[in-house]
């Protein structure tokens, strides 16, 4: 299985795989925006699973506007 390789959008750096369902539950909604924009729609149900989460918490603080849009650009 190849590696996938994700930025980091916090710093810019890459990284390996999705972010962990500790990260998700600690993401600020600027992150959760990042993720939910730029993240792979995932190929393991586990990713699915993440995608999930960082969808229902990103909805929950509010979801995408467009200053957050243009922020985080595209």
């Amino acid at each position: 299985m190849p590696i996938r390789r994700v930025v980091d959008w916090t710093n810019g750096a890459p990284m390996k795989g999705f972010p962990t369902i500790e990260e998700v539950e600690r993401a600020d909604k600027e992150q959760l925006a990042r993720w939910y924009r730029f993240l792979p729609s995932g190929e393991t149900a586990a990713d699915h699973k993440i995608m999930k989460r960082i969808a229902e918490r990103f909805e929950k603080l509010g979801g995408m506007n467009p200053q957050l849009s243009k922020k985080i650009g595209m």
